[in-house]
């Protein structure tokens, strides 16, 4: 996956297309991250230990890999791989730039 989690991504479909934001989770299964503050959604929840209230709760959901793009510098790109040595490393491919 080309995406890790900590990455700042921007969204390019959906009802929160162009926003940024950061990547809290990746979910290699299903190819699906959550992004900080893109995609919430309410969720009602029952009183509980750690919520003793209960009640309504905005939280993110997650949003299929391919609606997202690596935020580089202020502007989109794809990410590619390079040998760097012996060791496999993210390649911007808009600048050529290593990323980890």
């Amino acid at each position: 996956m080309k995406i890790k989690k900590g990455d700042t991504v921007k969204v390019i479909a959906g009802k929160d297309k162009d926003k940024e934001g950061k990547v809290l989770s990746v979910d290699l299964k299903n190819n699906r991250v959550i992004v900080e503050g893109i995609n919430m959604i309410t969720k009602h929840t029952k009183p509980n230990m750690q919520n003793q209230q209960g009640g309504i709760v905005n939280k993110e959901a997650p949003i299929d890999l391919s609606n997202v793009m690596y935020l580089h510098k202020g502007k989109v790109t794809r990410i590619g791989y390079k040998l760097d040595g012996d060791k496999k490393v993210r390649v911007a491919k808009s600048t050529g730039e290593v990323l980890d």
